[in-house]
C-alpha cells in the first residue's frame, strides 16, 4: 500500500545543506499550444510547490510571453508553431540544448495528439542521459506505444502517467479491459516498456520494471477535472530534479495529489474545486512528512 508508512521509509531527498535554486534541480516542462495556452502554468507552479529550484517553461512563441507574464518565476522558451498551432518537430533542437542544463523533463501536458508531435517526442527521447528523469503525459502517453525500443534505452528513468484511456491506447486493448484490471496492465506495460507506470483512478497503481507495485487508495472524484493531470506532472517533475528516484518521485507525487484533493473535498465540496486550488496544499502535505 501507498501510505504513510510507506512514505516514512522511503523519504524524499533531504534538503539539508542546500544552499541556492540551483541544488534544488530544474525542470524543462515543454507543451501547450496555441489554443491551449496556460497548460504549463499549471504544470510549472505544481514542480515549484514540490520544490525545484527553477523552471523552463517551452511553448509555441504566440503563447509564451503572456504565460510568461502570468508566471513571472518561470524562465520562457518560445517554439516555433505548426500549421495547427502545436510545437512544430524543428524544435526539438532548441530543446535538447536547453535540456543539458535540466534535471528532469516533463513533456505532453496541453499538446494535441498527431504527426508532428510524434515526431518532436521521438527526436526528444533519443539520446538517455542517465542523471535525468523524464515524464510523459497527456499526447507523449499516445506516442509511447511506437517507441518503446527508445523508452527501454532509459532503463527506468521515464515515468508515465495514464488514465485508463492512455493506457489502453498504450497496451493495444480497451478500457474497460484496463478498468477490470489497472494492476495487471501497470505490471506488463511497466515491464514492457522498463519504466514506471502510473495509471490512474480512484484506486491508482503504481508499478517498476522490477516488478515493484503500489495501490494508492486516496484521491477523490473532485480530482476529474480539467489541468488535475498537468498538476500532478509537475509534482513529479519538481520531485525528481530535488533528487527523487522515478519511484520515489512518482509515488509522493501520486500521494501528494491525491491528498490534497481529499482536503479540498472536505474544505470546498465534493466536487467544484479547481486544479489551481491544489497548489497551496502541496507544500503543507510535504512539510508534514518531511521527517
Amino acid at each position: 500500500m501507498l501510505d504513510e508508512a510507506w512514505l516514512q521509509s522511503n523519504p524524499l531527498p533531504d534538503l539539508n545543506g542546500i544552499k541556492g535554486k540551483d541544488d534544488r534541480g530544474c525542470v524543462l516542462i515543454v507543451g501547450g499550444a496555441k489554443f491551449v495556452p496556460g497548460a504549463l502554468r499549471l504544470t510549472g507552479e505544481a514542480a515549484l510547490r514540490a520544490g525545484a529550484g527553477k523552471i523552463q517553461l517551452a511553448t509555441v512563441a504566440e503563447a509564451a510571453i503572456a504565460l510568461g507574464v502570468l508566471m513571472p518565476e518561470a524562465a520562457m522558451l518560445a517554439l516555433t508553431a505548426d500549421e495547427h498551432g502545436e510545437i512544430a518537430p524543428e524544435a526539438a533542437n532548441v530543446l535538447k540544448d536547453r535540456l543539458q542544463r535540466c534535471d528532469a523533463l516533463v513533456l505532453g501536458p496541453g499538446m494535441s495528439i498527431g504527426e508532428n508531435t510524434d515526431r518532436l517526442i521521438a527526436d526528444m527521447l533519443s539520446a538517455p542521459v542517465e542523471s535525468r528523469s523524464i515524464l510523459l503525459d497527456a499526447a507523449a502517453i499516445t506516442v509511447a506505444s511506437k517507441l518503446k525500443a527508445d523508452i527501454r534505452r532509459h532503463e527506468g528513468r521515464i515515468i508515465m502517467t495514464p488514465h485508463h484511456g492512455e493506457m489502453a491506447l498504450l497496451a493495444g486493448t480497451t478500457e474497460e479491459a484496463v478498468a477490470a484490471d489497472p494492476e495487471g496492465y501497470a505490471r506488463k506495460m511497466a515491464k514492457r516498456y522498463r519504466a514506471i507506470i502510473l495509471i490512474k483512478g480512484k484506486n491508482s497503481m503504481i508499478a517498476a520494471a522490477d516488478g515493484t507495485l503500489l495501490n494508492f487508495e486516496g484521491g477523490c472524484v473532485g480530482l476529474g477535472t480539467a489541468g488535475s493531470g498537468d498538476v500532478l506532472s509537475g509534482i513529479i517533475g519538481g520531485l525528481s530534479a530535488r533528487g527523487a528516484d522515478p519511484l520515489t518521485a512518482t509515488a509522493w507525487g501520486c500521494w501528494l495529489h491525491g491528498k490534497a484533493g481529499e482536503l479540498l473535498s472536505r474544505e470546498i465540496g465534493t466536487v467544484g474545486f479547481i486544479a489551481s486550488d491544489l497548489l497551496p496544499i502541496i507544500p503543507r502535505l510535504m512539510e508534514q512528512y518531511k521527517d
